[in-house]
């Protein structure tokens, strides 16, 4: 029997036997890396550690660090604390209802927690993990996958399935437990080894796991109440209204009622704002609405809205952009590429941006300056502003939350929104609709039509975005006085009409071919739901057009 050679990424390269499968050629590589090997990457494709190679190959094994690494490694451990639950109690249900900042959002249903079920189920998922239990995969034939759900009563993921292509449907074992989360799963438990629990009231817990932006540890967990009530009161909204997971969403379509349901969603959206502008209101000392959010949140469309309402309180509004404010180019700070870092609140020239709002809530009149991006130059406006009695600034930029963009101002004259478009509908009731692929969906086809830019070039720069998305954002969430949700159930459906098409144009030669194809089989459950619906002031009308 012939051997075949293996290349890895630092250029060394060893024979192993014809049929060698990964998880064993990866004993070989582990020294050299720093965190456990979850997955593998062979000539460019994502493969499970089962695979037998049967050829000279180029393999380059995942970490938690790398993005394909970390979803395996989420979903892994999603899968292990199910297995541990309904190892400890009996007769109970897991729901994963979302992500929350640095970690998941878990919920058991059918048993209270006490004090010592916590150690205890800590302890269990420590021993799964320990005991390099094997998560063994199985193709099933779309109509036992059918049958299988519907006897453990698990009626959306029958429906979910009978609404796939596909003939055959791969589910996996840990232990007793079957399951599956959309994605591949590592060979075994022993590389899920570093994650912590936090419990909340109510029988929900948050499952804490490292990532690369945490540098491979376990971060802190920070309770971030505002976000999690903001999900909980849409996850109760799609209950009342019997929308609660992609299939009962589906049904809408086919039953052709989904514009009523869209209508309602808009009418949502419209009351959660006109409770913003009523706390506004309610506190008279308020100068300034600063509104920050990540990118492809909705901000300039949310700003607008916001703004209508608080004209028809009274007000006068006052649009500001942060970006207006951008500094020089030459005084613009570069990251570790020795790229320009606009996501720097370094890039922003706050002297003078404090000036200018000192200046207008003093009475005084000002030009405010537009920043032209294609020199990188600000000048001053023509046209003057000056507040009134009854003026109040709308500040909308990515930097909002942070307290020294607005160092010089009194903090009772400031009222922070932080703008996050997640999705309360389960695609069933372990897997949800990640708002990091939502906001990547949206910005492909902003950036495409608006800019001509291609889909790799956004894929590209999408983990610099949210890098500095992750320094300059996210750590200041809790200054928010308030969340606003600014994601529809429904508009996965409206944004696939748009993306796919994008997302089929990446060629097999492009390094983002998988990302491209793994957002597409994201999409492949949900029914098209066409743009004729949307509203022309929609938040999606900001990025579909």
């Amino acid at each position: 029997m012939r051997d075949i050679r293996i290349t890895f990424p630092d250029e060394t390269q060893k024979n192993f036997l014809y049929g060698t499968p990964l998880y064993e050629i990866s004993e070989f590589y582990q020294p050299k890396m720093k965190h456990s090997i979850i997955g593998a990457r062979v000539n460019g494709e994502i493969l499970p550690m089962q695979t037998k190679i049967v050829k000279d190959s180029s393999v380059s094994f995942l970490d938690v660090l790398n993005p394909y690494g970390y979803r395996m490694y989420q979903s892994a451990l999603k899968f292990i604390f199910e297995v541990a639950v309904k190892e400890i109690f009996s007769n109970v249900e897991v729901l994963f209802l979302h992500s929350v900042p640095k970690g998941i959002m878990a919920e058991i249903k059918g048993k209270t927690l006490e004090k010592e079920d916590r150690n205890k189920l800590k302890e269990a998922m420590s021993k799964i993990i320990q005991s390099d239990e094997k998560i063994i995969k199985y193709n099933v034939e779309k109509k036992e996958a059918i049958k299988y759900f519907k006897k453990h009563n698990q009626e959306e993921k029958a429906i979910n399935i009978h609404n796939t292509n596909n003939d055959i449907v791969s589910f996996y074992k840990l232990k007793n437990v079957y399951n599956y989360y959309y994605t591949d799963m590592p060979y075994s438990t022993k590389s899920i080894n570093k994650f912590d629990l936090k419990f909340l009231d109510d029988n929900r817990v948050v499952l804490i796991y490292p990532s690369s932006r945490t540098e491979g540890v376990v971060p802190e967990y920070i309770h971030h109440e505002k976000i999690i009530n903001t999900f909980l009161e849409g996850q109760n909204w799609l209950k009342l209204m019997h929308t609660s997971y992609l299939a009962n969403l589906n049904e809408e379509i086919s039953r052709s009622t989904i514009q009523e349901f869209i209508h309602s969603c808009e009418l949502i959206f419209n009351e959660s704002i006109a409770k913003v502008a009523n706390a506004i209101h309610n506190r008279n000392e308020i100068k300034m609405v600063l509104i920050s959010g990540p990118s492809s949140t909705g901000k300039t469309t949310t700003t607008k809205r916001l703004s209508s309402y608080l004209k028809a309180l009274g007000y006068d509004t006052i649009p500001i952009s942060v970006d207006d404010y951008y500094k020089e180019r030459e005084e613009i700070p570069v990251n570790e590429q020795g790229e320009f870092d606009f996501e720097s609140l370094n890039a922003i020239d706050t002297k003078m941006f404090n000036n200018d709002l000192t200046n207008l809530l003093n009475g005084a009149s000002i030009h405010l300056p537009i920043y032209d991006f294609v020199i990188q130059k600000k000048n001053r406006s023509t046209k003057i502003t000056k507040m009134k009695d009854n003026s109040i600034l709308l500040i909308e930029g990515l930097h909002g939350l942070n307290e020294e963009l607005t160092s010089s101002i009194e903090e009772k004259h400031k009222y922070k929104i932080y703008l996050s478009p997640f999705i309360p509908l389960g695609i069933d009731r372990h897997n949800y609709v990640s708002t990091v692929d939502l906001r990547l969906l949206r910005r492909i086809i902003r950036d495409n039509r608006t800019r001509g830019t291609d889909v790799s070039k956004t894929i590209e720069l999408w983990q610099s975005v949210r890098e500095g998305e992750e320094k300059f954002i996210f750590p200041f969430i809790h200054q928010a006085d308030c969340i606003i949700n600014t994601a529809y159930p429904f508009e996965i459906g409206v944004l696939k009409v748009f993306v796919e098409p994008l997302l089929y144009s990446v060629g097999l030669d492009s390094p983002y071919y998988a990302e491209a194809r793994r957002l597409i089989d994201s999409l492949r459950g949900f029914y098209p739901i066409s743009s004729e619906y949307i509203s022309k002031d929609s938040i999606l009308r900001e990025f579909i057009g």
